[in-house]
């Protein structure tokens, strides 16, 4: 994985420049307080997937201006709007492996400085003077509102189905990939089958992005992971990972995990019990197939484009989603 991410980077080492120059540059608030909160997570190490893709998409389809870096930003400011509005709604404490914005400059300025990032990406996004890009923003805006509202609604509720849980992952994650990749294609004038294979391919790739991040909360450490091991679940968050064991298990180990994921003051050694009970249950080894067979169905639509340096790079980027460590 290694090796797959450090060839990726190099490709796209220029791209990464670019955006982030445009990222600094088309920020520019009035007021101070708004860059220090904006910035504290825009320029906490983000990966800058959703805007590179914007880019790639369009370069595969041909785009010949020289705005997509521009047009990108917007959607690293949607992303960043919705992650300072899910750390308070959240109660997180950590994001990147540094204190939230709202433990440190108070709920009230997180949420404005989230609802200024909105409105710049619409602003960028009018710039390019297509109503379609307008429209698909605007989509984004609202499915990732009402999947968090969705997932508030079921907030640990053991009852949740695999069903609810894809149309959350699908609202609060896989239309912004989605929608970024739909844009690029949309400002190279694409046809509409290219514009299409695009969109399948980030929705496809979205929604295995959000089962490897979940996997992660089991799996990983808290250095790697940059926030709390078992964040998710203290938070109330069933994901892929619990509610496959928890349909799988006797009822013995069920209890159990109701019983662990229930205290949201769980140890250490209550989560470690629970991490080896759902690898008992295959609830792992089944959201890794899951992610998997997404991951595949998102380079199938590929097969649209011809074979190019781009294409190539948009078949690691789902690699690598697939495979990272954090």
């Amino acid at each position: 994985m290694s090796d797959l991410k450090q060839r990726f980077l190099a490709m796209v080492k220029g791209d990464l420049e670019d955006i982030e120059r445009e990222l600094h540059d088309n920020l520019n608030p009035n007021l101070d307080l708004v860059a220090d909160v904006a910035g504290h997570l825009l320029f906490s190490g983000g990966k800058r997937l959703r805007p590179l893709l914007m880019v790639l998409a369009a370069r595969l389809c041909g785009y010949q201006g020289n705005y997509d870096k521009t047009f990108s930003a917007a959607f690293e400011y949607l992303h960043a709007a919705t992650l300072l509005h899910d750390d308070l709604v959240d109660g997180a404490s950590l994001r990147r492996g540094r204190p939230v914005a709202h433990s440190l400059w108070g709920a009230e300025t997180a949420v404005l400085v989230g609802d200024f990032l909105l409105a710049r990406s619409l602003s960028l996004g009018a710039r390019t003077g297509r109503l379609k890009v307008i429209e698909v923003i605007s989509a984004i805006t609202e499915n990732m509102s009402q999947g968090e509202i969705h997932q508030l609604m079921r907030k640990g509720n053991l009852a949740l189905t695999e069903d609810e849980y894809m149309e959350v992952i699908r609202r609060k994650t896989a239309v912004l990939i989605q929608g970024a990749c739909q844009v690029g294609a949309i400002i190279a004038d694409a046809p509409e089958t290219r514009e299409t294979a695009l969109s399948d391919y980030g929705l496809n790739l979205g929604l295995a992005f959000q089962m490897a991040d979940d996997l992660l909360d089991y799996t990983a450490d808290t250095d790697e992971l940059g926030k709390a091991v078992g964040a998710d679940l203290r938070e109330g968050k069933l994901t892929l990972p619990v509610i496959r064991a928890l349909s799988e298990a006797d009822s013995a180990d069920r209890s159990a995990m109701e019983e662990i994921i229930r205290n949201e003051e769980f140890s250490p050694e209550d989560f470690g019990v629970l991490v080896e009970l759902l690898k008992k249950y295959g609830g792992i080894d089944y959201t890794r197939r899951q992610a998997d067979h997404h991951i595949r169905l998102a380079k199938a639509a590929l097969e649209e484009f011809d074979s190019s340096e781009t294409r190539d790079i948009l078949l690691y980027v789902a690699d690598y989603a697939l495979a990272r460590r954090a």
